[in-house]
Order: structure tokens, then sequence, then C-alpha cells
């Protein structure tokens, strides 16, 4: 299936036949802990769209009954859904797509035995992307953004935040934020922008860290801010990339410049969050190595913490995120694909619900809340996107399933054979 490009021929749009309905209705507040398994399962469901937004939704009858419904049924667009399986359109709150070659040294030297850190020490991972986008123009990167984001619509997902952070000069940030708001705006969906400057130091400030993170702060950021290309900040808090104290001067700026703030933080090594989270980031991502007093903080905290287990699947780890210890902690889980050249180069949020499932023992439908509802609290679109409930957008997703634990199940298997973006179809039947 392709994305379609024609208008809608009807502004009304009926869901009928649906087996089961995950609505995710509740709160606009993150879930967690027991509250992660509600998921607002209807049998026998539909779900009745107009102008963009959801109008009602529960079990079919209810909704057929309708006044309005009955008398005009003739005007509607009407899609039926086969028995199968619907729920929000899935969000992927953490991803990296302005890249224009794969990391395929990487990918034999890991398999070979080599580490993550050995890989960049040799001249590897991510500064390894960056020759090839600095050489990429606007254009070429839009283009493969764009296709990054049709690849992820036909899995189901509706809703994408994009980093930059190959470029990591100024002209070559500002080209990948540009080249993400190109492919923004031909795509059905709703794509949050990223800076993510602060991924590594470039080679030409080798030694110098501290000269680039000035940079970063008094330039890029401003810049960034000032062309409303990013909503949020980014920085890579690890061993090998930026400080603890480094990041927190990346935070401010981005405060300063009106800037939200998320960090991948604790993917390989531990680090002491209260500093961060005086910031109030929406999100904390990876968080493999998290402290036990740091995740009471987290759990007291409307940041929600993102794991992205694609990565540790792609970099052949044995352990994944704890997710059981988080949840059980009260924290705020979400899940993403952490799409990007080097760890992760998936764009199947069904794939990383089925590694939550068999990788990170969370509940089918815990997997499904953490992405969708609570992955719109990690881009603080949860009043707009994330569960279907009067008044919210109308992105869905449509599976050929009889039982939503079947979405993790089938894994490496795309069952998603229609999605809805703003209350119309946007997938064709073309392969």
């Amino acid at each position: 299936m392709n994305p379609s490009n024609q208008l809608p021929s009807k502004p009304y749009l009926l869901l009928a036949n649906i087996g089961q309905l995950l609505t995710l209705r509740g709160d606009s507040t993150p879930r967690r802990g027991s509250a992660l398994k509600e998921i607002g399962l209807i049998e026998n469901a539909a779900v009745f769209c107009g102008g963009g937004r959801i109008i009602a939704a529960g079990p079919q009858l209810s909704i057929l009954r309708e006044h309005w419904l009955r008398k005009n049924r003739s005007k509607l667009q009407e899609i039926d859904c086969r028995g199968g399986v619907v729920l929000p359109g899935l969000i992927d709150s953490h991803t990296h797509p302005v890249f224009f070659e794969p990391r395929l040294l990487d990918f034999e030297k890991r398999v070979a035995g080599a580490s993550y850190q050995e890989i960049a020490a040799a001249g590897g991972g991510i500064r390894s992307s960056v020759a090839a986008v600095r050489k990429a123009s606007r254009k070429q990167l839009g283009q493969r953004v764009l296709g990054a984001f049709n690849a992820m619509l036909e899995q189901g997902t509706t809703t994408v935040e994009a980093k930059s952070g190959y470029g990591l000069t100024v002209e070559d940030e500002i080209k990948s934020l540009q080249a993400i708001r190109d492919a923004a705006r031909l795509w059905p969906g709703k794509v949050i922008p990223t800076l993510l400057a602060a991924h590594v130091t470039p080679q030409e400030f080798s030694d110098k860290e501290d000269q680039y993170i000035e940079l970063v702060c008094r330039k890029i950021i401003p810049q960034a801010a000032q062309k409303k290309l990013a909503e949020f900040v980014d920085v890579f808090c690890e061993r090998g990339a930026f400080t603890l104290e480094q990041s927190e001067k990346i935070f401010a700026a981005a405060q300063k410049a009106g800037l939200g703030t998320r960090a991948h933080v604790c993917q390989f090594t531990p680090s002491k969050l209260n500093a961060l989270l005086t910031y109030q980031p929406a999100s904390l991502d990876h968080m493999d190595c998290v402290a036990l007093k740091d995740l009471r903080l987290l759990a007291r905290e409307e940041t929600v913490a993102t794991l992205l287990p694609a990565a540790n699947y792609f970099l052949g780890q044995s352990a994944f995120p704890d997710a059981r210890r988080l949840i059980d902690s009260g924290v705020a889980v979400a899940l993403a694909t952490d799409y990007n050249p080097g760890t992760a180069p998936t764009p199947s949020m069904a794939f990383v619900v089925s590694l939550a499932c068999t990788h990170m023992k969370m509940g089918p439908g815990e997997a499904i809340a953490a992405s969708t509802i609570n992955a719109a609290c990690a881009l603080q679109l949860q009043e707009r996107k994330g569960s279907i409930e009067p008044g919210k957008d109308a992105d869905l997703a449509l599976f050929d399933v009889k039982d939503y634990r079947e979405i993790g199940y089938w894994f490496a298997w795309n069952r998603c054979f229609q999605v809805i973006v703003a209350g119309q179809p946007v997938l064709n039947e073309k392969s």
C-alpha cells in the first residue's frame, strides 16, 4: 500500500464492523502503574468522524442509532473494518530520519563482535553519517525523510517526532530541520521537529567539546527557534557524547529560546537525573540504566521515560530496558522505534510493541498504551492525539487481526491495512 494524495470525496467517515476498538480513553495525563493496562476495549464497535475529529465512538448499534447518521448515512464515506482491530494512530516519539546512507560497515563490524563504543572510536557510529548529510542537498534529504515517514505510515504510525543530528554545523543542522519541514508538508500525519545538534562532537571540534557546546547554545539553538524549525531540543547525555553539565547548558539555552527539552540518557551508563528534571523535559529516552532514587524522582514528574528496544535488538544486546521496574515504580513509560541508520533501522512501531512484550515483559495492552496515549504525552500532544474520544483528532490505524494481542504476536509482519489521518483514509491498495 502507498499513501494516497487524493482529496477526500466526503467530509464524514464511518468505520463500521470493528471487532475490537481500543479507545485508550481517559484523562490527559500519562498512564502509570496498573492504569497502563486500561485500553478502553469495546467489541462490535464503530467510529464516526467529521471535520477531522472524532464525533462518536462506541458499540456499533449505539453509534448507528444516532439521529444524524440514520438520516444521512448515504452521505458518509464508510469503511468496513472486516471485524478487525482499530486503535489510535501509533505515535513514534523518537526518530532520526535525516540521514542519507545506511551504516553497513558498522553493521558488519558489530556482527563480527565490535561494541558500539569500539565502532565509534574507529570512526564509525554517528560521525560516519555526518559526511553524507553535509554533502546532500536539502531536497535530497527531504526526499529521504518523506520516504521514511511513508514507511512509518504504512505500519500504522500517524504522528512522528523527527530529529536532526547528523549535520553538526549551523548550516547543516538548519538544512536538516528544513528537510524535515519539507517532508512534513507533503505527509498527511503530524510531525514534531526536534533539534539534536548536541548528538556528538563533530570531528573538527575534537578535544574542544565545550567550544562546540557554545556554538550549539549561542548559534544553532537560537537560529532554529527564530526560524520556527524545531519544537524541542535534544541532547545525547552519555559517555562518549556529552556530560551532564554540558547537557544542562543545552537545556538552559533551549529554555531561553522558548523550546521544549528532551534527552537521550542512561543508555549505556547511569546518570543523575535530578538536574535535568529541573528543566521539566517532556521525555527522557533510552533509560536502560536508571538508579532507584531517580526512579522515585521520575514517578513524581510528568516527564515520560521513552524506551527504545529496537536499538537493543539491533545492537545484539542481551539486556533490554527494564520496563517492569519502571512501570512498577510509577514511572510513565512510552515506546518508540529510535529509527536511525546505525542502531535501529526500522519504521515499525508494531515491531517495537512485539519487542516490548517478548523482551521487556510488558503486556500487549501496556505496550499499545505506551505507543499511543503515553507517546502523545511524551510529545505533549495528549489533548489532541493518542486516544479515540470525541473532539480528538481522527487518527486511527486499522489492523487485519481479530484480537489486539496479535499486533505484538505477528512480529516482522505488517498487519495494518488502512490508516485514517484527520478523518480521511490515506492508504490505497496499490503495492
